[in-house]
């Protein structure tokens, strides 16, 4: 029976102008209240972006970052930062690759330096609402929790592939595609973000519902009880599906869960 219904957001829940049909969801998320199920938020994204999409509902849990920061409005479920140690070896490694923008996001927030493009920091505050800009990552006194790098998309696999053996057993690289490459901890992905939330709250991964589209979903589609693929999803992400919606231009999360809520469980 799922308890919990999880949903990537970028190409998953928001529509491109990052926008959701706010009538249907509020029908549905009582509903979903109502039937005891928890409303989950799990995405690359900075933890004070994704709280400004539910404002009107405090219930709401966010596996933000990857799954390496869980929480809710009023308390922390689980941070897991790198050691200094790791920030240190995996910083000279990011700064050395060419063509590529740099974010170092941190607990309180991320950080992108005075020499990056003044306009790709204007388009990041989009998705980190705290963002900070700054002479020298050294004077960075956070806990850091993921590196975000922007490429050309042409040169995004090369660079995950890159990636993956320069930084073996410190950091892993994952991507929603498009040029977006996120380094986050070993083993830290949404899926484990949600073994960890549901080990708090005392629901298994079978009894959870998620929907996303691009490969940082990848695990947390497999995982779950219920995997959902948006239509426009990357085709690794239809291939472990359980189930394949429509487009997040079409609202496939909120219809979906819909149809789904209108089946006798």
């Amino acid at each position: 029976m799922i308890k919990l219904m999880a949903t990537d957001m970028d190409g998953t829940f928001l529509r491109q102008d990052m926008s959701y049909d706010d009538v249907l969801f509020a029908r549905l998320h009582a509903e979903l209240q109502r039937r005891g199920i928890r409303w989950v938020v799990a995405s690359g994204n900075q933890y004070f972006q994704l709280r400004s999409f539910f404002q009107a509902y405090p219930d709401t849990i966010y596996v933000a970052e990857n799954g390496a920061y869980i929480r809710d409005s009023k308390q922390i479920y689980a941070l897991n930062a790198f050691t200094p140690a790791a920030v240190q070896m995996i910083l000279p490694v990011v700064q050395a690759l060419p063509d590529v923008k740099l974010l170092v996001c941190g607990q309180k927030s991320a950080y992108a330096l005075t020499t990056t493009d003044p306009a790709h920091v204007a388009a990041a505050r989009h998705y980190y609402h705290q963002l900070k800009v700054i002479d020298s990552f050294d004077q960075i006194d956070d806990q850091i929790l993921k590196f975000a790098l922007t490429c050309p998309p042409e040169q995004t696999q090369a660079l995950v592939d890159h990636l993956r053996a320069a930084l073996t057993g410190v950091a892993e690289p994952t991507s929603s595609g498009h040029g977006d490459i996120d380094v986050i901890q070993p083993g830290m992905n949404k899926a484990a973000g949600l073994q960890i939330l549901g080990d708090t709250l005392g629901i298994a991964l079978a009894d959870m519902g998620a929907f996303g589209d691009g490969g940082n979903d990848l695990e947390m589609i497999r995982k779950v009880g219920m995997g959902v693929a948006m239509a426009n999803a990357q085709p690794a992400v239809k291939t472990v599906a359980d189930a394949i919606t429509t487009t997040n231009e079409a609202q496939g999360v909120l219809q979906f869960i819909d149809d789904w809520l209108a089946v006798p469980q």
